[in-house]
């Protein structure tokens, strides 16, 4: 069921700076690309927007950030829906990587207008966001604060480390 919301020019770029690693780029440029950033609709319910102020920038980690994953996690409202990017570092057995992973955020606390709106907003975002590998849905704080969780989503058994702290 779509719902006629639409997703803005802003959420695009955003996604398109997360998902091209820019082998060249300099230091200035990797501290201020994104590590993780959240999403929310309009007050109007008409649009997805950049939720303000909710960001992590590869910058961050090691400063203010110890732990990228946990402050993203802290960053979740624990009663409201979102939708979010997190650019996961981790590695298996045999490799270093890195993936975009889209996190639906709908927490059982939420009202259920919201969670209906976000849910039937879902697809739009989704078509926007081409080449994403790894798609969650998350109905509670349990279900993401262990981060062996993501690890699983992103390569079950194989995952040995997220973020550079092994499993």
């Amino acid at each position: 069921m779509a719902s006629g919301v639409t997703v803005t020019d802003d959420v695009i770029t955003v996604f398109n700076e997360m998902k091209v690693r820019k082998a060249q780029a300099n230091e200035d440029e990797k501290k201020k690309r994104k590590k993780a950033v959240l999403f929310c609709l309009s007050e109007d319910n008409k649009h997805i927007i950049l939720e303000e102020g909710r960001e992590i920038l590869i910058g961050d980690v090691g400063e203010c950030v110890k732990d990228p994953y946990l402050h993203f996690v802290k960053m979740l409202p624990p009663d409201d829906c979102r939708y979010a990017l997190y650019d996961a570092t981790y590695e298996t057995k045999e490799t270093k990587k890195e993936d975009l992973v889209f996190i639906f955020w709908a927490p059982e606390n939420a009202p259920l207008k919201s969670k209906m709106i976000y849910a039937s907003s879902k697809d739009a975002i989704k078509k926007k966001f081409t080449g994403i590998k790894h798609e969650w849905q998350v109905n509670g704080i349990e279900d993401i604060k262990d981060r062996r969780t993501l690890a699983e989503k992103l390569g079950g058994s194989s995952v040995i480390s997220l973020e550079g702290s092994p499993l």
